[in-house]
């Protein structure tokens, strides 16, 4: 199975929804060989509660300006989830993400190119 032509579209503006509000370590990974409900996981982790609020709150307004809402929203005090079916994104305290190790359980993934963490590197970001 590959990914749809919309899912890496909401996934490019999901990353740099979340770059803008300074995530750090930004990952979206290929689950589209290993999961049937979802197609890509879009990680991102910030610095304290309020940045992952920040960053997550950023995500869902950029996504709704094109038309995408979340079929639900969970969260916790250092994590909020937010799933687009297709999409689902993981915003983590730096804590959390060491814990839960998303990147590591499913690095048998491919990654996928996202454009604004190279422009963030480009720009020293």
């Amino acid at each position: 199975m590959t990914i749809s032509c919309r899912t890496l579209e909401i996934t490019q503006v999901a990353a740099k929804a979340a770059i803008d509000k300074i995530a750090v370590d930004v990952v979206a990974l290929d689950l589209s060989d290993q999961l049937v409900l979802s197609e890509v996981f879009l990680i991102a982790t910030g610095q304290n509660e309020a940045q992952v609020d920040s960053i997550a709150d950023e995500v869902e307004r950029q996504l709704a300006a094109i038309g995408d809402k979340p079929v639900r929203r969970e969260h916790g005090a250092e994590w909020i989830l937010l799933d687009y079916s297709d999409l689902v994104v993981h915003v983590q305290s730096a804590e959390l993400r060491k814990y839960y190790m998303l990147d590591r359980l499913w690095n048998d993934c491919p990654t996928i190119e996202l454009e604004a963490v190279r422009e963030a590197a480009v720009n020293g970001r």
